[in-house]
C-alpha cells in the first residue's frame, strides 16, 4: 500500500498495549496505515512521497482541548498582547510600554487573560498608577482571570465610564472618594461587566480576523494542539462570528480539528435560542475539521456560576430550576448533545435535580452530555453524573487560582479540587482542556505540569495524593477529550485506522523533569496527516509563513506564549512601530554602557529567585537600569 508519509526512527507513544515499542507510521490519505517497528514501516518506503528521520524525538497523539474559545479566540488573537508564561511584572509593562507605542488611535492595548500574578517574580499585580503612566492617551485594558479589569484613564474615557455611570447589574466600578471610577472593575458575583466592557473596544476588519485565527491556530500547532472543542462564548454569535472559521474550512485553511457548541447570548430567550438552532442547524453537520457539537456551555444564564475564588460562592436565583428544565427537555427530546458550566457542587446539585427530572419523563438514553469545569463536585454527584451517562470536562483554572481557592477554603479542600481520580475510579469519561484564552492560558503543556507536578504556576503544591501519572494525564487531553464530540473511535490515538495527527516533541514528556513540563514544545506537528507546524530538526518541511495583519500587532514582536529565546532576540533589535517611527527596544529599557549585574544575559536576570518587590528598585539596587522605563 503506497504511502504518503513515512516517519521512523523515533519513540511513538500508543495507548495500545501491541504498539508500546513502536519507532515508525505510515500514513496514508489522512489516516494512519501502519505502526510499527523502522523495519517493518520502511519496508512500504519505496512507495512513500515523504520520508522523515524523527531522530529519536518522542511521538504522541494530537493533543485535544476539550474546552477552550479558539474562534473566539482567534478573532482577536492578533489584537492582544500576551503575558501567558512571562516571568515577571517588569517584563510584562515593558511589552505593555512597546505595545502602547505602536497601536494607532483608535485601537486598545489589551492584554486578555491567560496569566496570574503569582506567575510574576515580584508575586503582584499591575497598579492603576503604572499603567497611566506608561499610557496616558492610548486605551489600555488588563484583563486578570474572571474577577477584574485593570482600564486606564483613556479607556475610561473610550468606553464613557464616568462619576454618574451607574455599576452594571453582576458587577462594581471602583471609585474614589470623589465619586470617580478609578480604572478597576470588578466582577461580583459574574464576569457580564468585563465581558460587556471589552465588547466596547474596537475589532479586526474581516481580513484580519482571518489572518488572526491563521496565527492563533499556528500557535496552538506550535505547542502541538491539533484538535479543539470550542465551547462558545459571550458575545460570540452564530453565525456571524462563525464566518471566518467556516470560511477557512471551505478553503481547507484550518490547521486545528474544532467541534464547535452553541451558547445562548441572550437572556430570558434562551429557549427561542435553541429552537431557532434546532430548527437550522443540522446536529453533527460538517466534517472532520470542522462540525457542529450540541448545545452550550451556556444554557440559561440564570444557571451560570463563575468560579471567581476571589468571591464566595453565588448563589444561584430560585427561577434557574424552571428556566434550564425548559431548555434541558428541549434538548433532550432533539437528541441534541449538552454541556454547562458548573463550577460549585451546589450548583451542581440543583443541575442533577433537573437533568434527573427529565430523564424520568424523556430518557437521556445515551445522549452525551458534560459538566464543564466541576471543581468541588462530590462522589455522590460524580455519581448521579454516571447514572446519566454524562462526562466531566476539567480545566486548568486551578493552576491559575490556586492560590486564592487555598486562601479561601483552605488546603485540604484544595487537594481535591476538582476530584480527577475519583472521576476516573468511578468510571465517569474525563476530558482535559483549559478554558483559555481569557481565564487560563491555552497552553497545555502548562496544564500536564499542573495534573502530574500538583502545583500552580506560582509553584504552590495544592496536590500531593491526587496527583495524575503522566500517561493518565496525557490520556485526558487525547483520548478522553475526544469522547466529548463523540469521537473516540476516529481520534485521540496513534492506531491503524485513526485520523493521522500526531506531535513530535522538543523534549520526553515522559522523561524530562517534572518543573520542564510546562515549557515543552512541539518540534513538528501533523493535522490529517500533514505538517502544519516545523522547527529545529524539521525547519524544511515548514509550511510557507504568512504575514502577520495588522501590523503594528503585539504578535509581530511577542507571538503567543512566552519564550526566552524570542524575548531575547527582541531586546536589542530596531522595529518599527505603527505610527511610521523606528524605535531601538534597547532604549525601552535604557540599558547604559556594560552591565556587571547579568552581562545583558537579560533572561537569567528575570529567572532570577532573589524576591522582587519593586522593579525599578531591584534593578536599580543591583547597579543596573535595564527594566526602569
Amino acid at each position: 500500500m503506497k504511502a504518503d508519509l513515512i516517519l521512523y526512527n523515533g519513540k511513538v507513544h500508543s495507548f495500545n498495549a501491541t504498539h508500546k515499542d513502536a519507532t515508525a507510521v505510515a500514513i496514508k490519505d489522512g489516516k494512519f496505515i501502519a505502526i510499527g517497528s523502522d523495519s517493518d514501516i520502511l519496508s512500504l518506503s519505496n512507495d512513500a512521497d515523504k520520508i522523515i528521520d524523527l531522530k529519536q524525538r518522542r511521538v504522541i497523539p494530537g493533543i485535544n482541548d476539550s474546552h477552550i474559545h479558539l474562534i473566539r479566540g482567534g478573532l482577536n488573537y492578533n489584537l492582544e498582547l500576551r503575558w501567558d508564561g512571562v516571568p515577571s511584572l517588569a517584563d510584562a509593562l515593558r511589552m505593555l510600554k512597546e505595545q502602547v507605542d505602536r497601536t494607532p488611535s483608535p485601537q486598545w492595548a489589551r492584554v486578555v487573560g491567560g496569566w496570574t500574578e503569582f506567575q510574576f517574580a515580584e508575586r503582584r499585580m499591575p497598579t492603576l498608577e503604572e499603567i497611566n503612566t506608561i499610557a496616558p492617551d492610548t486605551p489600555v485594558f488588563i484583563l486578570h482571570l474572571y474577577d477584574r479589569a485593570l482600564m486606564n484613564a483613556a479607556a475610561l474615557r473610550a468606553v464613557g465610564y464616568a462619576k454618574n455611570t451607574p455599576a452594571p447589574p453582576g458587577g462594581n466600578l471602583q471609585r474614589d472618594s470623589k465619586g470617580n471610577p478609578t480604572g478597576l472593575i470588578i466582577a461580583t458575583p459574574n464576569a457580564m461587566i468585563l465581558y460587556s466592557t471589552l465588547a466596547k473596544a474596537p475589532t479586526l476588519p474581516y481580513k484580519q480576523q482571518v489572518n488572526s485565527t491563521r496565527h492563533f491556530m499556528k500557535e496552538l500547532n506550535r505547542l502541538g494542539i491539533t484538535s479543539v472543542i470550542d465551547a462558545g462564548g459571550g458575545f460570540q454569535n452564530f453565525p456571524d462570528d462563525y464566518k471566518v472559521i467556516s470560511d477557512l474550512n471551505e478553503q481547507k485553511q484550518l490547521t486545528v480539528r474544532i467541534a464547535y457548541n452553541l451558547f445562548t447570548q441572550r437572556p430570558k430567550n434562551e429557549l427561542e435560542d435553541f429552537q431557532n438552532w434546532i430548527d437550522s442547524v443540522e446536529l453533527h453537520q460538517g466534517n472532520d475539521m470542522y462540525r457542529h457539537n450540541g448545545a452550550g456551555e451556556m444554557l440559561v444564564f440564570s444557571a451560570a456560576d463563575f468560579e471567581d475564588f476571589l468571591q464566595p460562592r453565588p448563589d444561584l436565583p430560585e427561577n434557574m430550576e424552571a428556566e434550564l428544565e425548559k431548555v434541558v427537555r428541549l434538548l433532550v427530546a432533539n437528541r441534541w448533545p449538552f454541556r454547562l458550566h458548573a463550577t460549585y457542587n451546589e450548583s451542581i446539585t440543583r443541575f442533577l435535580n433537573v437533568f434527573e427530572k427529565v430523564n424520568r419523563d424523556i430518557p437521556f438514553n445515551g445522549l452525551t452530555w458534560i459538566f464543564d469545569h466541576a471543581e468541588t463536585i462530590d462522589e455522590r454527584n460524580i455519581e448521579r453524573v454516571r447514572a446519566l451517562g454524562g462526562g466531566i470536562a476539567i480545566q486548568s483554572r486551578m493552576a491559575y487560582q490556586g492560590e486564592y481557592f487555598t486562601d479561601r477554603y483552605g488546603s485540604v479542600a484544595a487537594e481535591n479540587t476538582p476530584p480527577i481520580k475519583t472521576m476516573l475510579e468511578m468510571g465517569v469519561p474525563v476530558g482535559g482542556g483549559s478554558d483559555a484564552t481569557r481565564v487560563s492560558s491555552y497552553n497545555p503543556w502548562v496544564s500536564l505540569y499542573w495534573l502530574t507536578t500538583g502545583k500552580t504556576v506560582g509553584g504552590l503544591q495544592i496536590y500531593d495524593k491526587s496527583r495524575l501519572d503522566r500517561e493518565t494525564a496525557l490520556q485526558l487531553y487525547t483520548q478522553g477529550s475526544a469522547w466529548f464530540s463523540q469521537e473516540q473511535h476516529k481520534k485521540g490515538d496513534i492506531a491503524v485506522g485513526m485520523l493521522a495527527d500526531l506531535v513530535v516533541l522538543d523534549s520526553d514528556y515522559f522523561t524530562v523533569d517534572g518543573q520542564k513540563i510546562k515549557d515543552i514544545k512541539a518540534e513538528m506537528t501533523i493535522v490529517d496527516g500533514k505538517i502544519v507546524y516545523a522547527k529545529g530538526n524539521f525547519t524544511t518541511y515548514s509550511p510557507p509563513s504568512i504575514p502577520i495583519l495588522p501590523d503594528w500587532s503585539p504578535s509581530n514582536i511577542y507571538n503567543g506564549y512566552y519564550s526566552p529565546e524570542q524575548h531575547n532576540n527582541h531586546l536589542h533589535t530596531t522595529r518599527t512601530v505603527g505610527n511610521g517611527k523606528s524605535e531601538t527596544a534597547n532604549s525601552i529599557h535604557n540599558c547604559s554602557g556594560s552591565c556587571n549585574v547579568h552581562a545583558h544575559n537579560h533572561n537569567s536576570a528575570r529567572m532570577s529567585t532573589i524576591p522582587l518587590n519593586n522593579y525599578t528598585a531591584f534593578w536599580g539596587a543591583l547597579g543596573c537600569s535595564c527594566f526602569a522605563f
